[in-house]
């Protein structure tokens, strides 16, 4: 798992681990993690750092000392009024490595610039407050991934690092270096725009110390994701290889249904059973040639056709409920019934949303996912839409209230069921077609067929979820349609 650290949390991290091995042995990994990946990147031209006064800037003498004397090295900084030891050390040794010093400039920066030029941003830390000191506004103005590639050290300038939000002005980078831990505000909206690529640098301080410190968000990587991801058994039959029933689907919407269903079977269920009105069934039997249709009749009331699929669900062992249904009143009384009787772990998205707003209640500690929307969320929670910068605050507010799992969907995709808020590190704008959370209900299903926890099946979910958009998106560039994510599942599982 990746470590998600508040700026609080890592000056703690940081200050135990000077006490055990000094800030200056910290500030050399950083440079020399900085400095080779900036090596791995093969470049040919400059590499010019922005230097602030603090031990961001630090960072930015160490980067540029740690580099060989074939790269054209400058850095214009800021002097350091009070420069910590490390500080101090780093700019020594960037003097005595060759590298040109220049004081921080005002005005035209981009006339200083050349293309090809690699540019560091040292300005500002974790620590910084918005709004950023105009006096570095010329300079963050240059910092742009649109005209040259952008290195930001630990978090871009004018990106507030506990919240995500954005100054007026801030740096767009072409690349991240996270120091030790990944920061909230890298991966918020709007803030993860900017971040651009966001790799993390071991700087020495540890996993152990790490994990000492009190986390209020965590992120899966791609071996975490891979240790949480159910591993089908050698003996297992098709239903324990798990077996969710999925209620979706009317004469409107039968695609969502097909989407749902297809997602749960290439996830890795080994027996879908779909439950839908009649309008829709001959459609599901021709696009789902593997999995089970069963039709919930017109003509039966409501509490007799909850019956029915209550019936179907004692051979299931997870419920997708909502891709696709019906808004009508009928339907809302059948989706109830069955989310207040039913005892399995479920996934509630779309339609089901609808008709379950104002009877949150029955879901209250039952094993179940959430999965919508802002808009979706804005009506369930009964608090109107979501105001920039508060997704977090507001999912906190509504899975506390109602004590229901809920996976906010966005560009930063949250998972919340108490304790940790659970930010999503994948996906791309190719997800945002029509279709793509009916496959990320489908593939929650199959999870929680398969045993994971709400949590769990939901973070894992997006997490593979957004691998498997990347796969689509660098395989067809436009046009990618849900389908062809769930197509990439497999292709999409970092093994």
């Amino acid at each position: 798992m990746s470590f998600v650290l508040t700026p609080a949390q890592m000056r703690e991290a940081d200050a135990a681990a000077c006490e055990r091995s000094g800030d200056d042995a910290l500030m050399r990994a950083a440079g020399k993690r900085i400095a080779a990946f900036i090596i791995s990147m093969h470049r040919t031209g400059r590499i010019i750092a922005f230097a602030g006064p603090g031990n961001n800037g630090g960072d930015a003498f160490a980067a540029l000392a740690a580099l060989p004397k074939r790269y054209e090295r400058i850095v214009y900084s800021e002097p350091a009024s009070h420069p910590s030891n490390a500080r101090s050390k780093a700019e020594r040794r960037a003097r005595r490595a060759g590298v040109r010093m220049e004081p921080l400039p005002h005005g035209d920066v981009e006339a200083l610039l050349a293309p090809g030029d690699l540019l560091l941003d040292g300005i500002y830390g974790t620590g910084s407050r918005l709004p950023i000191d105009p006096a570095y506004r010329d300079v963050i103005r240059a910092l742009d991934a649109r005209a040259h590639d952008v290195l930001a050290i630990d978090i871009p300038t004018g990106i507030d690092a506990a919240t995500g939000a954005v100054d007026e002005i801030a740096v767009r980078a072409t690349v991240t270096i996270a120091l030790a831990a990944l920061k909230p505000g890298l991966l918020l909206e709007p803030a993860r725009e900017l971040a651009g690529d966001i790799y993390v640098a071991d700087i020495g301080i540890g996993d152990a110390l790490l994990e000492q410190h009190a986390r209020t968000f965590a992120a899966l990587d791609d071996d975490a994701f891979l240790a949480l991801l159910p591993r089908r058994s050698p003996v297992a039959d098709k239903r324990a290889a798990g077996a969710p029933l999925v209620i979706a689907g009317s004469a409107q919407f039968p695609g969502a249904a097909v989407l749902c269903a297809r997602a749960a079977a290439r996830a890795g269920a080994g027996y879908v059973t779909v439950c839908a009105p009649p309008a829709v069934a001959a459609t599901l039997r021709h696009h789902l040639i593997e999995q089970v249709v069963v039709e919930i009749p017109d003509d039966a009331g409501p509490a007799q056709a909850a019956a029915l699929v209550l019936d179907v669900s004692t051979r299931n062992g997870s419920i997708a409920l909502g891709p696709g249904l019906g808004l009508d009143d009928r339907t809302g009384a059948i989706v109830r019934a069955v989310m207040e009787r039913s005892t399995l772990p479920m996934v509630v998205d779309a339609s089901a949303l609808f008709h379950l707003a104002k009877h949150l209640e029955m879901l209250r500690d039952k094993a179940c996912v959430l999965t919508p929307h802002e808009g979706e969320f804005a009506r369930l929670s009964g608090l109107g839409s979501i105001a920039a910068g508060t997704r977090v605050e507001r999912l906190r507010e509504f899975v506390d209230r109602t004590g229901i799992v809920t996976l906010l969907k966005g560009p930063d995709t949250l998972v919340y069921g108490g304790g940790r808020v659970h930010i999503n590190t994948t996906g791309t704008a190719a997800l945002a077609t029509a279709g793509s959370g009916d496959v990320l209900t489908g593939m929650i299903a199959t999870l929680l067929a398969q045993g994971l926890p709400p949590v769990d099946a939901a973070r894992t979910a997006a997490h593979w979820h957004g691998l498997a958009g990347a796969v689509a998106q660098r395989e067809r560039r436009i046009g990618v349609v849900a389908g062809d994510v769930i197509d990439a599942l497999g292709a999409a599982l970092p093994i």
